[in-house]
C-alpha cells in the first residue's frame, strides 16, 4: 500500500471500464484522483458508453478508498475544454503527478460508414495528444505520463479486414501511431525529469469488447454469436488460454508507471495481451 501515496493523477476515460479500474487501483495506493470523462453518442460504436452516473460511481469507489475524488465532464476532442478542466482541477488538488490518456472507442464492423474512422481517430488519437498536452504544464521533475495504446496497434497491417471495417482500421491508426508519440516524447522529456509510457493491452473484459457487434466480428460464422461463442475466437489470439484480461491487470502496470518505482523507467512499451504479440511472431 502506498505506492503513489500523495499524489494527484488525472485519468480520462474514467467513468467506467479500464479508467475506472485505473482510478480505484491507484487511490487504494493514495493517490487524488481527477476522473475525467463525458456522456458520448453511443451512434457510432452501437455499443453503450459511459453515463455522468458512471463517472459519479468512480468518484464514490475512490473516496471509499480513503482518497480525494474530482470529477469533470469534458471531451477530450475539444482541447481548450479538456485544458480547463485539467487546469480547474489540479488547481483544487493543487499538484499533478501522473496523467493517464485511456479514453478510446471501438466501433468495429465492415458496415460502419468513414464517420468511424473519424470519429475513432479523434477520439484515440486526438483526444490523448490533447490529454497529454494539457497536461505537461502541470507536471514537474518526476511527473509520469501514461498512454493507453493497444496490442492491435503493435501488429502489422491497416485493419483491413472484411469484417472489421473502418472503425477497427482507425483504432489500428490511432494506437500505431501513439507508439511513436511515446516514443519522440520520451526523449524530449528526458532531460526536465518527466517521462512517457505506454501500456498495451489485448482484448479486456469492458464494455468496448463485451458486446454483440463485437462477438459478429469475432465469429462472423454464425448469425448470432453469443459471449460464449466469441470466447473460442478471442482466445485464439493468445498463447495463455485466457479469452481477455481483466481490467485490474492493465490497473497493476498502470500504478507502477506512475509510482516512483518506474522513475527511470521511459519509451517502455509495456504489453498486456496474455502472449498475443509473441504467438503472432511479434
Amino acid at each position: 500500500m502506498g505506492r503513489v501515496s500523495g499524489k494527484a493523477v488525472v485519468i480520462t476515460g474514467a467513468a467506467r471500464g479500464q479508467g475506472r479500474s485505473h482510478a480505484v487501483r491507484l487511490a487504494q495506493e493514495g493517490a487524488d484522483i481527477i476522473a475525467i470523462d463525458i456522456p458520448f453518442d453511443p451512434g457510432v460504436t452501437e455499443y453503450p458508453l459511459a453515463t455522468a452516473e458512471e463517472l459519479a460511481e468512480t468518484a464514490r469507489l475512490v473516496e471509499k478508498a480513503g482518497r480525494r475524488a474530482v470529477v469533470r465532464q469534458a471531451d477530450v476532442r475539444d482541447r481548450a475544454a479538456l485544458r480547463a478542466a485539467i487546469d480547474e482541477s489540479v488547481a483544487e488538488l493543487g499538484r499533478l503527478d501522473a496523467v493517464v490518456a485511456n479514453a478510446g472507442i471501438l466501433p468495429i464492423g465492415a458496415h460502419r460508414p468513414i464517420d468511424a474512422f473519424t470519429e475513432t481517430v479523434d477520439t484515440n488519437l486526438t483526444g490523448v495528444l490533447n490529454t497529454v498536452h494539457a497536461a505537461l504544464p502541470h507536471l514537474g521533475e518526476g511527473g509520469s505520463v501514461i498512454v493507453t495504446g493497444s496490442a492491435a496497434g503493435l501488429m502489422p497491417g491497416h485493419g483491413d479486414v472484411a469484417q472489421a471495417g473502418s472503425g477497427f482500421a482507425a483504432y489500428k491508426y490511432a494506437k500505431r501511431s501513439l507508439v511513436d508519440f511515446v516514443n519522440t516524447l520520451a526523449v524530449q522529456l528526458g532531460p526536465t525529469g518527466r517521462r512517457i509510457n505506454a501500456v498495451h493491452p489485448t482484448n479486456v473484459d469492458t464494455a468496448m469488447v463485451q458486446n454483440e457487434v463485437m462477438y459478429r466480428a469475432i465469429r462472423p460464422d454464425l448469425e448470432s454469436p453469443t459471449r460464449e461463442d466469441a470466447e473460442q475466437g478471442f482466445t485464439s489470439m493468445h498463447s495463455i488460454a485466457v479469452p481477455y484480461v481483466d481490467p485490474s491487470d492493465v490497473s497493476h502496470a498502470v500504478v507502477y508507471l506512475a509510482s516512483d518505482e518506474s522513475r527511470y523507467v521511459t519509451g517502455l512499451h509495456l504489453k498486456i495481451d496474455a502472449g498475443a504479440l509473441v504467438k503472432a511472431g511479434l
